[in-house]
Order: structure tokens, then C-alpha cells, then sequence
């Protein structure tokens, strides 16, 4: 297993702790989209960590 699959799996394994949790403090008297998502949570933070570490310069050319 390589560096980013071992940040992946701890990103994952913390967020599938977070999530239920969090889902406590919503607010459920606002009328909101429960659209799906394509993306977890995880791979959009595992995106995130990958870019901070890159050397570009612009999230769209990444």
C-alpha cells in the first residue's frame, strides 16, 4: 500500500466516524437539498491534500 492509499484509508475511517455525528447537529426545520453526491467526502478531501501538496498553481489546471 502506497502513502496516499494509507492517508485515503485513515481520511475514510475518520469520516465514517464523523458523519453519523454530525448528522445530529444538523438543523432539520430548514427545507434543504439531500442531493446525493457523487464524490465521499473522503475523495474529496484525499483531492484536497493531493493539490495542497502539488506544485500547481491553479486548482483548474490540476
Amino acid at each position: 500500500m502506497n502513502t496516499s492509499d494509507a492517508v485515503f484509508t485513515k481520511i475514510d475511517d475518520l469520516y465514517q466516524n464523523i458523519l453519523p455525528a454530525q448528522e445530529g447537529y444538523l438543523i432539520s426545520d430548514i427545507r434543504t437539498r439531500n442531493k446525493p453526491s457523487r464524490f465521499s467526502i473522503s475523495k474529496v478531501i484525499m483531492i484536497i491534500i493531493s493539490f495542497n501538496q502539488s506544485w500547481f498553481g491553479g486548482f483548474k489546471t490540476y
